[in-house]
């Protein structure tokens, strides 16, 4: 298996099929998925293959007891964590190899206790309009994901699929 360029952590996910689209974007990014515990489904939930479709036996995934856990194995100043309550935004960021994207579960957000652990300039946010709360987090994690791809493509592109 390669060494993951990046990594992404979702802790205490809720719905299966989310945690299966976004393992399915690990694959498509050559990154990590990190599922911490507890899970709201079982990991071999058909809605879990069914989004992941054909890619989940390609994803490289870690399930954890906590995000302290995954902070320790990764390195806590290589996380970035994604929050409606940030005030960066997520282009600000410079990713680099090796660094893990964090998002909280779909209805509650990441912990208010982990959001102050954290340096101020790795929490991040995705814009919109104040009529919506949140986005799916299938797709804040893809928006994140490939806002990391596209920096790391700027310096190393990720290999090529033979065709």
């Amino acid at each position: 298996m390669l060494t993951p360029t990046l990594h992404v952590i979702l802790f205490e996910p809720e719905i299966a099929a989310n945690t299966g689209a976004i393992g399915r974007t690990c694959v498509a990014a050559g990154a990590s998925l990190w599922l911490v515990r507890p899970l709201g489904f079982r990991i071999d939930d058909r809605n879990v293959r069914r989004a992941g479709l054909d890619y989940w036996e390609h994803l490289d995934l870690r399930i954890v007891d906590s995000l302290a856990e995954a902070a320790e194995a990764i390195g806590p100043d290589r996380l970035w964590s994604f929050t409606t309550k940030a005030d960066s935004l997520y282009t600000s960021a410079r990713f680099q190899s090796g660094d893990a994207l964090v998002f909280g579960p779909e209805s509650r957000g990441l912990p208010a206790g982990w959001l102050g652990s954290q340096p101020p300039d790795h929490l991040l946010k995705i814009p919109m309009s104040p009529r919506a709360r949140s986005l799916n987090l299938a797709n804040a994690a893809a928006i994140g994901i490939y806002e990391a791809v596209r920096q790391f493509d700027q310096n190393d592109p990720l290999p090529q699929r033979d065709s």
